[in-house]
């Protein structure tokens, strides 16, 4: 029975990809249907990140202005790398200048934890 579901499975899957290099327009439905999950994928992240901020508002707030902001900085960076990361990485000093900031965000969040663990 569990092998008659896998091979149906497998020929949905297999259908879809067929309509999609076959069909035309197909290629345009799946960029719409993929960026559509990226949008879910994105409002996701942004909830997970709206009750992690809930839950540890207090910790957050008991760090003091000068570790949250480093908090807080070293997530945009960290942003920011992510999204330059292809670009920066077309040149040698792009490609070092990443490794850089990627090593400024790694302290931060390090400074910031050692704070948080400290009485």
């Amino acid at each position: 029975m569990d092998q008659i579901k896998n091979v149906r499975n497998l020929a949905i899957l297999l259908a879809i990809a067929a309509a999609v290099y076959f069909l035309p327009g197909g290629g345009r439905a799946a960029s719409t249907f993929e960026a559509a999950l990226w949008a879910a994928f994105g409002t996701g992240i942004a909830y997970l990140g709206l009750r992690l901020y809930r839950e540890h508002r207090i910790s957050l707030y008991s760090l003091g202005t000068r570790h949250r902001g480093l908090f807080c900085g070293a997530l945009a960076l960290g942003v920011f790398e992510l999204a330059a990361r292809a670009r920066m990485w077309q040149t040698g000093l792009g490609e070092l200048i990443w490794f850089v900031l990627i090593a400024v965000v790694a302290w931060c969040l390090f400074e910031v934890y050692r704070f948080s663990r400290t009485y």
